[in-house]
């Protein structure tokens, strides 16, 4: 991704930082959920069970998927390959945002749901200004940045 127009020296830093905090906070809200697949794996077959209707899901599968996502948080969070990793974890997040759609029927006995929302917004925001997300990142090289 290329952009445009440069941006203004004033807005430089404060976008770059701005995003660090975005990716920052994305990722700590990611890790706990990755870890919760290996310090409690049966959790994660009851989410997957009760949201998704895969029953099938057993330890051994629950911490395999916890590796790939743990591979893919980190890439994420150092700046790696953003145009998938952020686009990876927009889709995650948008899947996990959506699934419990029967909860925002009923709002006030499920308030926490609607803490998604803002971080589904902060994973948007990331993925439209990965370019200029550079601050405590690995280098971008060639168009899929």
């Amino acid at each position: 991704m290329s952009t445009t127009s440069p941006l203004p020296d004033s807005l430089e830093k404060p976008l770059a930082r701005s995003l660090l905090v975005l990716r920052l906070g994305v990722f700590i809200v990611m890790l706990m959920w990755t870890l919760d697949k290996f310090v409690n794996p049966a959790h994660t077959g009851k989410v997957l069970n009760g949201f998704y209707g895969i029953d099938w899901l057993s330890n051994n599968l629950s911490y395999i998927i916890g590796a790939v996502e743990l591979l893919l948080i980190l890439a994420f969070v150092t700046g790696l390959w953003r145009r998938w990793t952020y686009g990876s974890i927009l889709l995650l997040h948008s899947l996990s945002t959506f699934s419990p759609y029967k909860q925002y029927m009923d709002p006030f006995n499920h308030l926490l749901f609607f803490t998604a929302w803002p971080m589904l917004a902060a994973c948007l925001a990331l993925y439209w200004l990965r370019a200029w997300d550079n601050l405590c990142t690995f280098p971008q090289q060639g168009k899929n940045k």
